[in-house]
């Protein structure tokens, strides 16, 4: 592949949409392949100018990166890109035991051999602000810093409790860290401060990002110190966004996005790993508006008796959708029915009730010749999807209600899979009627 202006590992799915969708929008086009591609593959998207390899790193152990994102990353440096990103989310939950990305940067920066690497989480776009190196992020139209929000603070694998980025990266890698901050950035030498920081041994540089201004300047200085090798740089698709305004600026990419309106689906089928609240209330408006719901023990679908929940699911689901019915399969109804800590008791249940509704989903899809389907849950997302045959990801439609989960379209060897319509939803993303909106295609 020629001229790519960026290559991409997304740290699950939902962020590796969220990054196709913003792109596709500014005239970028992507493709996000489910693992790496062979040359067949990749040479049937050659016209592509960014490329995404989706991962599941946000939920594995530092010891799990240390065996594979090595590799990962070293594929996306043959690609010769010019920036590399490693996509975090924009809430930047993490910890030092699980979803590292203090553990992910000393990786990356290894393998592109790159002293200082550029941190962007901020991004308005999505109602994500840096300020003083402290993110906040909105829930309800109201604004919180993170160590307060209500859903993340308490997020039931990663809970962020600290919002200075910088201390909550510390926790994570010995690494030396900078901060270019929102008076800095109104100084008239911010970029030599930029350079100096850098040259001081900072490892990491965080950008604030509060504003179109302040996010114009850090992609303006991502593409300026870029290597001719490839530049290594971690954050939310914030990096994206900014990246878009220089392009677009310095006439590199002209965004004439078109998407026809993908139309209303006669059927569609939700699996749900997701505890949020948010999904809570798009679940229960979808039950009064012609979705059948159907609870699915998780308990049981990370047992040794997950074939016969699976089973009985699928049973229930096929009545409902021959009878002509969207359906709903989910794990938890909010939070007041989180069963985390009991499913945590077993290694890897997490990851094996991801896969468990994909396979779920997958027999659906197949049995009743779906062609819409929406998988919500952002871990469960990465695990679900990678039951399904898919290959590779484009965009459909971005949906503009809620930004980050653009309609798909799967692209398989399983000729069942190929062409399916997926949307993919993070826990907090989209408005209470969402899963009728993507029916009705509508957006979000």
């Amino acid at each position: 592949m020629q001229d790519l202006l960026l290559s991409y590992y997304g740290d699950d799915l939902t962020g590796s949409t969220d990054v196709m969708e913003a792109l596709e929008l500014g005239g970028v086009p992507t493709v996000l392949f489910m693992r790496q591609p062979d040359a067949a593959q990749l040479a049937r998207f050659s016209h592509c100018r960014a490329v995404g390899l989706a991962g599941t790193s946000r939920s594995e152990t530092p010891q799990w990166m240390d065996m594979h994102l090595k590799d990962a990353f070293g594929w996306l440096k043959t690609l010769n890109a010019a920036i590399c990103h490693y996509k975090v989310c924009s809430t930047f939950d993490s910890s030092p035991t699980i979803g590292s990305i203090g553990r992910a940067i000393e990786i990356g920066r290894s393998v592109f051999t790159q002293k200082s690497v550029p941190l962007v989480v901020g991004a308005p776009q999505l109602k994500r602000y840096t300020a003083f190196g402290h993110l906040f992020a909105a829930y309800r139209d109201r604004h919180y810093r993170i160590d307060r929000h209500p859903v993340m603070s308490r997020h039931p694998t990663t809970p962020m409790d600290e919002a200075d980025l910088l201390i909550h990266l510390s926790r994570q890698t010995a690494l030396a860290s900078g901060l270019l901050d929102l008076a800095t950035l109104g100084s008239v030498d911010r970029s030599a401060a930029f350079d100096r920081l850098a040259e001081d041994g900072a490892a990491i540089v965080l950008i604030d990002v509060d504003s179109p201004e302040s996010q114009a300047f850090a992609g303006k200085e991502i593409w300026r110190t870029r290597k001719p090798s490839g530049s290594f740089v971690v954050g939310s698709s914030g990096i994206e966004y900014a990246l878009l305004t220089e392009w677009a600026e310095i006439g590199t990419v002209r965004a004439e996005p078109r998407f026809l309106p993908p139309g209303a689906a006669d059927r569609v089928a939700v699996v749900s790993g997701s505890c949020s609240p948010t999904t809570e209330r798009q679940i229960r408006h979808a039950l009064t508006d012609g979705f059948d719901g159907i609870e699915v023990d998780p308990i049981e679908l990370v047992s040794e008796a997950s074939e016969h929940a699976i089973a009985r699911a699928a049973a229930s689901g096929r009545t409902s959708l021959q009878a002509g019915r969207s359906i709903i399969l989910y794990t938890a109804l909010g939070p007041t029915a989180d069963r985390g800590a009991e499913i945590d008791r077993q290694d890897g249940a997490r990851h094996k009730l991801g896969r468990g509704l994909g396979m779920l989903l997958r027999q659906l899809t197949e049995q009743q010749a779906l062609k819409r389907v929406i998988i919500a849950g952002g871990d469960t997302s990465s695990h679900a999807l990678g039951q399904m045959g898919v290959d590779a990801l484009t965009v459909r439609m971005p949906l503009p209600a809620s930004p980050g989960s653009p309609l798909c379209v799967a692209h398989s060897r399983i000729a069942a899979i190929d062409g399916l319509e997926v949307a993919l939803k993070g826990g907090q993303v989209g408005a209470d009627r969402y899963f009728s909106a993507i029916r009705d295609g509508l957006g979000g």
